[in-house]
């Protein structure tokens, strides 16, 4: 190693470091393919999730209709729990769009 001169060391170097960065970006694609499949995953089972959890609200719903519909008939009762519903839902979204308004505002301004 004393004998080298320092071209050779330099050179050297040089190919560590190439070695190095390509090492390192195999390690970053790897790591992002890995979190990119469990991103999928976890969008999967978000997705399958508020489906169950829509269809329970459906049900829920749709179970109001029935237990009202022998006091005021199949429509008022259909009327009655839809009214109810988009009320709730309209609250809902006043509130998420004053949250969204404080979110997107200016600093110093929220």
């Amino acid at each position: 190693m004393g004998d080298e001169g320092l071209g050779t060391v330099v050179g050297r170097v040089v190919e560590d470091a190439k070695a190095y960065a390509r090492a390192e970006v195999t390690l970053w694609k790897t790591v992002a393919s890995t979190r990119g499949s469990q991103a999928g995953i976890a969008a999967g089972l978000a997705v399958g999730a508020v489906v169950i959890a829509l269809s329970a609200v459906t049900a829920l719903l749709v179970g109001a209709i029935l237990s009202l519909r022998p006091l005021m008939g199949p429509g008022w009762a259909t009327l009655l729990v839809v009214v109810v519903a988009l009320g709730i839902a309209a609250i809902l979204a006043r509130i998420a769009l004053a949250s969204f308004k404080r979110v997107v505002a200016p600093l110093g301004d929220g």
